[in-house]
C-alpha cells in the first residue's frame, strides 16, 4: 500500500472506531484503573481491538504500537523504522466524565518523524486527516474541504491548553508578552486539531504526554502547515523513543 492507501485505511478505522466509541457512551460503561491509576473503558478496548484488527490485516508488514496493548505488555518490543502509533481513546478522563473533547488517533511514523494520521472527535462526528508534504483535511457536517492553518489574527491569538493544566503557572509565563484573545482549555487531541484547522493558533504543552497521544495530530498539523518543536532546545518531536514519553513541546499554526 502506498502512503495515500495508508493515510485512507487510518482515516476510515479511526472513524469506525469514533463509532463504536459513541455505542458504548449512548448504552453506559464502568470506569475501572489502570497500573499507572489512569483511567480506561469498555470503549478504549472495543476501538483499539477494532483499529489493530483492521491494520495488521491491511498491512500485514507495518508493526502497531497501541497504548492497550503496551499496558498489556503484548505490543511489539522493537517495532522497527516503520509503525503505527495507535491511541483508541484519547481523552478517556474526559469520556469518563462526560465531557466532549476526547479523540481516536491514528498515526503512521516513519524513521522517527509522524508521517502520516487520522484523528477522529466522536462527541462531533468531526474527522482530520493528513500526510506530511501531502495536504490536510477535515469532514464534519458541512462535507469535506481541505484545511490549513492561520496566520495570527489582529485581534489576538487564540490558545489551546489542556483541561487538567489549566492553572499552570508556566503557561502565564510562556505567554508573557504575546498578543492574546483568549485561552481554551480542552483535553485530547482535539487541541492540535484547532491549530491545524486555523481556529486556534498556539498549544503550548507542559504535562507529559506519550507518543501514541500525538503522532496522529502531530503528523495532520505539520500536513496542514503548522509546526511542533520540542519547549527545551526547540527541535523536532522524534518518535521511537525509550518508554515512549514525550517531553514538553508546542504548537502553532502560521508564524507571523
Amino acid at each position: 500500500m502506498n502512503d495515500d492507501a495508508l493515510l485512507s485505511l487510518a482515516a476510515r478505522l479511526a472513524d469506525q472506531a469514533a463509532a463504536a466509541i459513541n455505542a458504548v457512551r449512548a448504552t453506559g460503561f464502568a470506569v475501572d484503573r489502570k497500573s499507572d491509576h489512569s483511567p480506561v473503558t469498555e470503549a478504549d478496548h472495543i476501538a483499539e481491538a477494532l483499529i489493530v484488527e483492521g491494520l495488521r490485516a491491511a498491512a500485514p508488514h507495518i508493526p502497531v504500537i497501541a497504548e492497550e496493548e503496551i499496558e498489556a505488555g503484548t505490543a511489539p518490543i522493537d517495532p522497527g523504522h516503520r509503525f503505527w502509533l495507535v491511541d483508541p481513546l484519547d481523552g478517556t478522563r474526559e469520556f469518563a466524565a462526560g465531557r466532549d473533547n476526547f479523540a481516536v488517533n491514528v498515526g503512521l511514523v516513519e524513521d522517527g518523524r509522524a508521517v502520516l494520521g487520522a484523528v477522529a472527535i466522536p462527541a462531533t462526528g468531526e474527522l482530520f486527516w493528513g500526510r506530511v508534504g501531502g495536504g490536510a483535511w477535515k469532514r464534519d457536517a458541512a462535507g469535506t474541504r481541505a484545511i490549513s492553518v492561520r496566520s495570527p489574527p489582529a485581534e489576538g491569538i487564540t490558545v489551546m491548553g489542556s483541561h487538567h493544566y489549566q492553572d499552570d503557572p508556566r503557561m502565564g509565563r510562556f505567554l508573557e508578552g504575546r498578543h492574546v484573545a483568549r485561552i481554551v482549555n480542552i483535553g485530547s487531541a482535539e487541541k492540535f486539531c484547532r491549530v491545524a484547522e486555523g481556529s486556534a493558533d498556539l498549544y503550548p504543552r507542559f504535562g507529559r504526554t506519550m507518543e501514541w497521544d500525538t503522532a496522529a495530530p502531530h503528523a495532520v498539523l505539520e500536513a496542514a502547515g503548522g509546526t511542533l518543536r520540542l519547549l527545551d532546545g526547540g527541535g523536532p518531536l522524534l518518535y521511537r523513543k525509550a518508554g515512549w514519553a514525550n517531553p514538553s513541546f508546542v504548537c502553532e499554526g502560521r508564524v507571523a
